[in-house]
């Protein structure tokens, strides 16, 4: 079993910037992709942003491309997610998933996913 906690969320003003840390422990070696979904109030989780296993591959949604950059750290077991010129349509809170272990390549539907963090809010307001 894996288990993923997310930190760094908060509530910041248009423009800033943020890093969200996802901090993976249990029973893994990392083998797999990772990725950062959101989900807002009353709408399905969305796919942000996904890393392959040896980070060779990023992928983004078009909405964040150029603004956020996922990153991975296997030996230190962390995924980080680093957000600039946030806008107010950024507001969700933020997940961290894991594939099954052996799936190396991010994917963007989060029925993909095997494992999930409890998640971190992130405000973006004037």
């Amino acid at each position: 079993q894996v288990q993923l906690v997310e930190s760094g969320g908060g509530s910041v003003q248009p423009g800033d910037s943020l890093r969200l840390s996802c901090a993976a422990s249990g029973r893994t070696d990392m083998y797999f992709a990772m990725a950062w979904f959101t989900q807002a109030p009353g709408k399905e989780r969305e796919f942000v942003a996904g890393v392959s296993q040896s980070t060779s591959s990023t992928i983004y949604a078009d909405s964040v491309r150029g603004r956020f950059t996922i990153s991975r750290d296997n030996a230190k077991m962390m995924v980080y997610l680093h957000l600039t010129n946030l806008k107010p349509e950024d507001t969700a809170v933020y997940y961290c998933a894991a594939r099954p272990r052996s799936s190396l390549l991010p994917t963007m539907r989060p029925i993909d996913y095997a494992y999930w963090g409890q998640g971190t809010q992130v405000t973006v307001s004037s």
